[in-house]
């Protein structure tokens, strides 16, 4: 059984920058894979960014050039760094987790993008 702790609320200007942080409780060296998903108000759930253990990353094409997915193996912690953040990208994120076929997924970070 794999916990992600996620923080509940991050507020930000347009423009500005955020690293989002998705905390494991146990190692994540031995996933398969990892990723980042959102849902705005009155929308489906999307993709954000995900890396595989080989390290190989996808993203979305309206944050391609702006996020950033990684993940320290040391930490047990996976990051997505968001840059010149835009109203558009104000959603609650999760993140999520793969490993020997169990799908495991974080409660979710509201994120607001107002000025």
């Amino acid at each position: 059984q794999v916990q992600l702790v996620q923080p509940g609320a991050e507020l930000r200007n347009p423009g500005e920058s955020l690293r989002l942080s998705c905390a494991a409780s146990g190692s994540i060296s031995s996933a398969y894979a990892m990723g980042w998903y959102r849902q705005a108000p009155g929308k489906q759930r999307e993709l954000v960014a995900t890396i595989t253990s080989g390290s190989r990353t996808n993203y979305a094409d309206s944050v391609k050039g702006r996020f950033t997915i990684s993940a320290d193996n040391a930490k047990n912690t996976m990051y997505l760094q968001m840059d010149s953040l835009k109203s558009e990208d104000t959603a609650v994120y999760y993140c999520s987790l793969v490993k020997y076929g169990m799908y495991y997924w974080g409660k979710g970070t509201l994120v607001t993008v107002s000025s």
